[in-house]
Formats: C-alpha cells, sequence, structure tokens
C-alpha cells in the first residue's frame, strides 16, 4: 500500500449498535437485534473473507453501567476475545445514542457520569488488551441525536427547541471523556463521526434564502468546531484531542433548507444543487486539517450497488486531490431493523435479514460484486 495508513484495512465494516430510548420511549438494542453479540467471532470471519479487517463496534453504555459508577464489561470483553482470535481491529463507540435510563445530556450528572465510563473502559481495555491501541468514538453523530431528542423529541431527553443546549452538554462531555481516556492511555486514537450534509436553498430563492440555506449548512460543523476550540473555547477543545475526522454519507444527506425535501442522486437529470462527496470532503478537510474518514455510508434495497459505485469515484476523486482520506466504512454491514418499527428492517447491509429470521447472514450479491469491484478500483490510489 502507497501512503501512510493507520487502520488494519482501508475498507472497513460497521455492526448497528444503537441503544438508545427510540420514539416510543422503548429501549433498543440493535447488537441483540441482529445477533451480532451471539455471533462476533464468526462476523468477523465473514469480513475477513472479503478482505476488511476493521470494524466500527459500540460497548452500549446502557447495558455496560449497571448502576452509577458500576460497571460489567462481561459482552465487551467476549467482543474483545472475538477480534484477538480473528485478527480484527476495533473502533468502540462508548455511546452510539444510548444513555443510562438514569440519564439524560440534560440531566446535571450526565458528564461526571460519562467521564467514569470512559475512564472505566480505558482501564478495561488497556488490561484486556495492553498490546492494541485504543480507538474510540466517545459519542456518535452528536449533531444528529442533539437535533432528535433536543428538537425533535424523538429520544432522551424529548424536549423541542432545545438542540444547542443538548449538543453543548454532549460536546462538554465529550471533550472531558477524550482527557480521561488519554489520562489513561496516552496512545488512543479519537475519531468522530458526525454527519456530512448539503444544505441548500429553492432553485429560485431570494437573497434571504440563500443566506438562510448557507447558515443551516454550517450547523452541522458545530460540533466538531467546539471539539476543537475554534467556538466555545470554554469547553476545553483543541484540534490535538482528534486524530480522524469522521464522516457519515448517505443518500439522504442532501436537502431544500426551506422544506425539507431531499436531492435526488441518481436521477439521469441530476439537480443542480446535489455536491458530491469529494466536494463536501474537501470542505470539511479545509476547514479542520485533520485526516477524514467516510466513517458510514450505505443505501438501501436494490440500489446499494449503485450507490457504492458512486462513493467510489468520489473517494477516488477525494484521494487525487491529495485529501488524506484514511479509510471507507460500510455501515451497517449487516442488515438492521428500523429504530421505531422493528419489525421494518433496511436491507442496507452487505448480509441481509428479516423480522422471521433476524439473525440471518443472507449475503447480497450484487453488493459483494460492487465492493470487490470497489476495492480494486480504489486499490491503486492508495
Amino acid at each position: 500500500m502507497k501512503g501512510s495508513y493507520p487502520f488494519r484495512s482501508f475498507w472497513m465494516a460497521g455492526f448497528e449498535c444503537s441503544d438508545q430510548l427510540n420514539h416510543y420511549g422503548n429501549r433498543v438494542d440493535l447488537l441483540s437485534e441482529t445477533g451480532h453479540i451471539y455471533k462476533t467471532a464468526q462476523d468477523y470471519q465473514l469480513l475477513i473473507n472479503m478482505g476488511i479487517y476493521t470494524a466500527r463496534e459500540g460497548i452500549r453504555w446502557s447495558f455496560v453501567e449497571t448502576a452509577p459508577y458500576q460497571y460489567d464489561f462481561s459482552i465487551v470483553k467476549s467482543m474483545l476475545n472475538a477480534a484477538k482470535l480473528t485478527g480484527m481491529q476495533q473502533i468502540w463507540d462508548i455511546c452510539h445514542f444510548g444513555y443510562p435510563v438514569d440519564l439524560s445530556p440534560l440531566h446535571p450528572h450526565f458528564c461526571d457520569r460519562f467521564v467514569g465510563m470512559c475512564s472505566a473502559f480505558a482501564s478495561f481495555h488497556k488490561n484486556h488488551c495492553p498490546n492494541e491501541r485504543l480507538i474510540v468514538t466517545p459519542i456518535n453523530e452528536v449533531g444528529f441525536i442533539s437535533w432528535l431528542g433536543g428538537d425533535h423529541a424523538s429520544t432522551s431527553p424529548y424536549t423541542r427547541g432545545m438542540g444547542w443546549e443538548v449538543k453543548y452538554a454532549l460536546v462538554r462531555a465529550y471533550i472531558l471523556g477524550i482527557k480521561a481516556i488519554k489520562a489513561i492511555n496516552p496512545e488512543t486514537w479519537v475519531m468522530t463521526t458526525e454527519p456530512l450534509v448539503n444544505i441548500v436553498p429553492d432553485l429560485d430563492a431570494t437573497l434571504e434564502m440563500v443566506l438562510e440555506a448557507k447558515e443551516k449548512h454550517e450547523f452541522q460543523y458545530q460540533t466538531t468546531d467546539m471539539l476543537t476550540g475554534m467556538i466555545c473555547p470554554e469547553l476545553g477543545g483543541s484540534k490535538d484531542l482528534i486524530d480522524f475526522m469522521g464522516y457519515n454519507f448517505y443518500y439522504n444527506n442532501q436537502w431544500v433548507a426551506s422544506d425539507f425535501s431531499f436531492l435526488p442522486w441518481a436521477n439521469l437529470d441530476p439537480d443542480p444543487r446535489w455536491r458530491g462527496l469529494s466536494s463536501l470532503l474537501e470542505e470539511a478537510y479545509m476547514r479542520y486539517g485533520i485526516p477524514v474518514v467516510l466513517s458510514e455510508t450505505s443505501h438501501p434495497g436494490e440500489h446499494r450497488p449503485n450507490w457504492l459505485e458512486l462513493v467510489t469515484k468520489e473517494c477516488v476523486k477525494t484521494l487525487k486531490m491529495g485529501i488524506p482520506l484514511k479509510g471507507i466504512c460500510l455501515y451497517p454491514i449487516i442488515d438492521r431493523p428500523d429504530w421505531d418499527h422493528l419489525h421494518y428492517w433496511h436491507h442496507s447491509g452487505l448480509w441481509d435479514a428479516d423480522e422471521n429470521n433476524p439473525h440471518a447472514r443472507l449475503i447480497y450479491r450484487p453488493y459483494e460484486r460492487e465492493i470487490v469491484k470497489s476495492m480494486d478500483i480504489i486499490k491503486d490510489y492508495l
């Protein structure tokens, strides 16, 4: 491989590990729903057969912290053992949307409890895997979950009009969590995972509408601006805290500011406001100058191969521009049900399942062929 690629494989896979309270107040545990926590080693072997040696995982904070400052890492330990057995490299989400039942980001104990969780996990990992570098995402998609819970009332804390307050609280905990982890294990790498979006004005927009869309587009950077100390310096953010900027990019990540209608990506006559992934990654990289990872991407249904073909072309463009793109994560790699309607499965992974056979691993051959093709294309640019 040419260049410097820090991960065990450039291509990565993510296992859906959400454990949040959903819109109806019910706990979602997608690691159990998909069977991954029971079949971790087998799932890793499937990845290795595809040439993938790096995986995104989650510890499920709401399950690990059994009581305030009391932790049970037994399931996490079994997943670490599966990685040791197979040679898989793991990137760990400490909080992938779920909080303990007695906490929300607005609770006065939230920050201290999260820092305690980070310290406990860092110590546990160091003791159990002394020769393995810890790679973490302290809190997944702060920008999204602060909107979902703070403005849309669809998860904890189930509020509206408080998205900024939730985001600020999450980033405060995030920063202190990083510092706590690195105090225990200074060699830890931190990878953010934030949505990468494009928010545009109407085609016949007034100047006021254009400026409004631009402002809303900029909102996506609030989390990483705080983490890097560009805004809210009182939180203690710094570029030195972050090793990789992970960006999550899906087919519905571009929309019109005024009515939230999505820009189509697959039309023969494309919308002129649609921006390629390479353009958005360039914008993000120029803002921070930190190496980037495409930390999530996928498409539901039959268009999985078409979407990956487009993403691969855009990643080649990104690499040609000299932007340090360090990996592409197919997420989810195993099919997953919807958070709010668990009978509905998205069919967005390489391996499919459904309500009647939730632990199935039915490979979707057209997507498999496109992944192999994409791997072959992109290796010439690494």
